[in-house]
């Protein structure tokens, strides 16, 4: 069955079934895993708050190349200079960085977590060249 669902997925990256993202990772991973990664970049689209300040993120939209149609708010709406989903050997990363509102460079390098439904990571704030461990939850 592994093996047919893997068959399956190679004949629809060939035929451009699966994001570009997606096809170099999908060599390295198990057969199974590849049909979720497939579809698995949209489970970004929506809002997302951070707990510790109600910082928000919100997701619009994700391009097949993992282009991320995002804005930030605090409260403000502040757009992303950079916003960019990709999928690896720990899952789905979203990478996002801001150059407007005092932000300067400021990023956030999120990997999405399924099972807690979370964004995780680091939050770098450029203009004072600190990081903090920080997370986001679906709003």
């Amino acid at each position: 069955m592994q093996r047919k669902l893997f068959a399956t997925v190679v004949v629809m990256a060939a035929l451009g079934g699966i994001p570009p993202v997606l096809h170099a990772q999908a060599a390295k991973m198990a057969p199974g895993d590849v049909a979720a990664a497939s579809a698995g970049l949209n489970v970004l689209q929506g809002s997302w708050v951070r707990p510790d300040g109600g910082y928000t993120i919100a997701i619009k939209r994700v391009a097949a190349d993992g282009q991320l149609e995002a804005m930030y708010f605090n409260p403000n709406a502040l757009p992303f200079s950079k916003a960019q989903a990709s999928l690896d050997g720990q899952g789905i990363r979203v990478a996002l960085e801001l150059r407007a509102g005092g932000y300067n460079g400021s990023t956030y390098e999120l990997i999405y977590d399924p099972a807690s439904d979370r964004l995780k990571g680091t939050y770098y704030q450029a203009v004072a060249q600190q990081r903090f461990e920080i997370f986001f939850v679906r709003k």
